[in-house]
């Protein structure tokens, strides 16, 4: 679903004049004279944010939750175009029944592969981790965190387990936690020289100059941008202004979610507001767990349960 350049979408305004600006905050940890001209992206198709799980059960085979149709007898067909959208809504109300909830498992007490707090790798993940700058009217908590070091390249994953994502939680059979990830590249001496970041299917890129790694996190969706990135630069259906948009447009989508978990109603701001990143939350003080590992899949599936199966590494490492 896109918004073609030019056009107007009904009830929401689209700030064009703010899409060309740099979507830039101070903080106290990185210089802005430094990240003022971080503009490079590299954009590498990945996977959607939501994705079905798996589910043994027979309508996940089906396609769907709805009841089998026998051969045998004439089926009746309902015109929802005829539906009033007040009914309609509350035919998907009906359908999210079968939506997903979130179950995220104890912290196990024994966990294979995980590093003592002093073990080197331990101690450069620590102090590599980003500072996040959440949106301020974040509704979803961040629930888990867990840091992978390559054991033969520089570079560290951070792989963040947030609550909920504000849509599609309603839709049957997806997995019901959102899943995102940051990447630290390193040099010889750990200072952090390159920065990626999963957003909505594409990869990130930037380099870094050997500062704090700060990442800016988008309302209800999570997903992340290297803090000081021209907004020019994003994809254009995967701009901030475009998720802005679909505040409105898919409004009806978050209220299903509200139906199967607390979360918002809407965000009823503008879009200044929706640029508003200024909750601070240190990573460092935050990780469940650090593996040195290539594939930490069963480490994640230990510490998050069911997930998004984003990619371990960015593309080329």
């Amino acid at each position: 679903m896109g918004v073609r350049s030019g056009r107007k979408l009904p009830g929401v305004a689209l700030d064009h004049t703010r899409t060309r600006r740099t979507v830039e905050r101070r903080s106290g940890a990185v210089s802005v004279d430094e990240v003022k001209n971080l503009r490079r992206v590299v954009r590498i198709w990945t996977r959607l944010t939501h994705r079905p799980s798996e589910c043994p059960a027979p309508c996940a085979t089906a396609g769907g939750c709805g009841p089998t149709v026998s051969a045998a007898k004439p089926q009746r067909v309902v015109n929802l175009s005829v539906l009033r959208p007040a009914g309609a809504l509350f035919v998907l109300a009906l359908l999210s029944g079968c939506g997903p909830r979130a179950h995220i498992p104890l912290r196990p007490a024994v966990l294979r592969g995980i590093l003592a707090q002093a073990d080197s790798g331990a101690v450069l993940a620590r102090s590599l981790a980003p500072v996040l700058y959440m949106q301020r009217d974040e509704s979803f908590p961040l629930s888990r965190v867990v840091a992978v070091v390559h054991p033969d390249k520089r570079i560290i994953a951070y792989h963040l387990l947030w609550r909920d994502d504000v849509h599609g939680s309603w839709i049957p059979f997806t997995v019901p936690t959102d899943q995102e990830v940051v990447w630290v590249g390193y040099d010889a001496t750990g200072a952090p020289v390159d920065v990626w970041t999963y957003w909505h299917g594409v990869t990130l890129h930037t380099a870094w100059p050997r500062a704090q790694v700060a990442i800016d996190v988008q309302w209800g969706k999570h997903g992340s941008l290297p803090r000081a990135i021209r907004e020019s630069d994003l994809p254009k259906t995967r701009s901030l202004n475009f998720f802005y948009a679909a505040t409105r447009f898919l409004l009806p989508d978050i209220l299903l979610g509200r139906l199967q978990r607390k979360g918002p109603t809407g965000f009823p701001y503008g879009y200044d507001r929706y640029r508003d990143f200024s909750r601070v939350l240190l990573l460092s003080g935050k990780l469940d767990a650090v593996v040195r590992t290539t594939d930490p899949e069963a480490v994640l599936q230990a510490v998050f349960g069911d997930f998004s199966h984003k990619p371990n590494w960015p593309p080329g490492i």
